[in-house]
């Protein structure tokens, strides 16, 4: 893998380490797409750096079990703000 690439590669996944932030926040970070983001993170970072990986996927894990919850708060905000128009 080009050294260029895998340099981005732990740049994005200690970001996201460090800073707990999802994959669509380190994609605004870096001014890249969503999808090479999500790419690097899920294919990439295992073959660079194992270790990095595994902290990473600990967290997006972390994400992905919360998701459900930031959803219904959003909806729930959506609604009580139509209830007081």
């Amino acid at each position: 893998m080009n050294k260029i690439i895998s340099n981005r590669i732990k740049k994005e996944a200690e970001y996201i380490i460090d800073t707990k932030k999802t994959i669509r926040e380190a994609a605004k970070h870096f001014h890249l797409s969503k999808s090479t983001i999500h790419k690097d993170i899920h294919d990439r970072l295992l073959f660079v750096s194992p270790i990095l990986y595994e902290k990473v996927r600990a967290i997006l894990n972390i994400h992905l079990a919360e998701r459900h919850i930031k959803g219904g708060e959003s909806t729930k905000q959506i609604y009580l703000k139509k209830q007081e128009s």
